[in-house]
Order: structure tokens, then sequence, then C-alpha cells
């Protein structure tokens, strides 16, 4: 094992231990309070991909923006519809990124970053706090969300290594690989399958969402990765050892959330 895959993985076991800490046996808002935390510290390295790296003033003011655009977010959520709204905006966000990624990842301006970073903070933020306060078993659910994707990303991480051979976005990421990307899926799939025993929901139509859920969380990978490469930035920040920074722990998470709350809530599975 190198010493960065070892940095990696004890990085990884101590976010792991905090959040179940946080999650299962602090109050609710003290989720609140990280998720809020993650979202604005994940808006000021985001701020970089603008090219506002030597301007802090600008970047605390896309900071302040973020911070703006997430209370109105709450108060527009406030009733199902206005919750749905915000969420099928995430999701109709994430397909044109998906586009954007597959034919035209050379085309990025600063004001296309700006509205990228909203578009993947405030949503995603939302969905999660939203499972946390107000539904039935909410931290479970939280849980089983940053399951699913942390459990992906490690499977195409260690499949890409593996068996990765192809390419998945060359000119995005060259180090992403449709093996990585398949293994990742698959693995996730186990876990999709002990989410619908867990909590009694049928795995024909919870298993398609999860894979969704999970497909959307790739495309927020890569979305991060094309315009950290605009920016030349190869890490978001280096907050964790190992892991770099805030947007490279939650990246995957920004496309997954907002798509598996709304599937949730059209299934009749959530109110």
């Amino acid at each position: 094992m190198t010493e960065a895959l070892r940095k990696r993985i004890l990085t990884a076991v101590v976010l792991a231990v905090a959040l179940l800490v946080v999650l299962l046996w602090l109050p609710a808002w003290a989720t609140v309070a990280v998720v809020t935390l993650l979202a604005l510290a994940g808006a000021w390295e985001w701020s970089a991909f603008l090219l506002l790296a030597a301007q802090p003033a600008l970047r605390a003011a896309y900071v302040l923006l973020v911070a703006v655009l997430l209370y109105a977010a709450w108060k527009l959520s406030a009733t199902a519809q206005g919750r749905d709204l915000v969420l099928a905006v995430a999701v109709l966000w994430w397909l044109a990124a998906l586009l954007w990624i597959a034919l035209a990842p050379q085309r990025v301006t600063p004001w296309a970053a700006a509205a990228a970073g909203v578009l993947a903070l405030v949503p995603s933020w939302l969905a999660l706090v939203r499972l946390r306060l107000v539904f039935p078993h909410g931290a479970q659910w939280t849980l089983f969300v940053l399951l699913l994707v942390w459990v992906a990303d490690i499977g195409a991480f260690f499949c890409g290594r593996r068996f990765g051979r192809v390419r998945l976005a060359p000119e995005v990421s060259p180090g992403k690989t449709w093996e990585g990307a398949l293994g990742g899926t698959a693995v996730s799939a186990l876990v999709a399958i002990g989410g619908s025993l867990w909590f009694g929901v049928p795995l024909v139509v919870f298993l398609p969402l999860c894979l969704a859920a999970v497909g959307f969380s790739i495309v927020g990978d890569l979305t991060e990765s094309l315009l950290k490469r605009f920016a030349g930035i190869k890490d978001s920040g280096s907050v964790f050892p190992g892991h770099g920074g805030v947007m490279d722990r939650i990246d995957s998470l920004t496309g997954a959330a907002p798509v598996l709350l709304l599937g949730l809530t059209l299934m009749g599975v959530i109110a």
C-alpha cells in the first residue's frame, strides 16, 4: 500500500466516524450546521473556478451570494411544490451539465462556472437538510445517501485502478474510466438493495432510482473536474489529507442528493 493511499484511507476513516457521531448521536441542528458549513466552504473553493484566486473580496462575495440563496431555497421549500421545483431545476441542470461535458467541455467562462456552483451547491444542501429535518428517519436517510455515493466512489477508484482501460471523459478527467464507473455503480447496487430492505421500499423502483442517483453523482464529479481544468487547479483545496478540498469530497454528492430526494417524493416514499 502506498503512502498516499494509506493517508487517503486514514482520512476517510476519521471522516466516517465524525459523520456517524454527528448524524446519529447529536441533535438534528448539528447536521444542518455541518452541511451548511460544508456548502459555504465549498462555495469558497468553487469561487477559485471563477478565476478569482487572487481576489478574496470577490470570493467572499460569491460565498455570501450562495448563503443568501441557501436561505431563499429553504423558504421556497416550505411547501412541497416549492421543494420539488428546486429539486427539478437541479435535475435539469445536471442533465445540461452532462451535455456540457460530452459536447462542449472547452466552452467554459467564469460566469458559467459561477452559475454551475450555485446550481450544484444550493439544491444539494437543501436535499440533505430537508432529508434530515423533515422526514421520518431523517438521519438514516441522510446516512444512506452518503453511503450510496461514497461506496460508488470507492468502487470506482479501486475498479478503475485494477481494470481501467477506456477513458470516460478524456478531455475532462483523463484518470477516470468506464470500467471504474461501471464497477462503482455495480457496488452501489448492493447498497441500494440493502436500503430497499432497511426502509421497506420496493426494490423494483428503488434500485433504478439509486442507480440514477449514482449516475448523476458521476456527472457532479466530472463537472468539478471540468472546472478545475479550466482554472488550472489540481485539487479544490487541501483541507483533507489525501483527499483534497471540500468540493473534492462532496462533488459527487451534489449530483446525487437532489435526484434521490426528488425520486423519493415522486414515488410517494417521502411526502
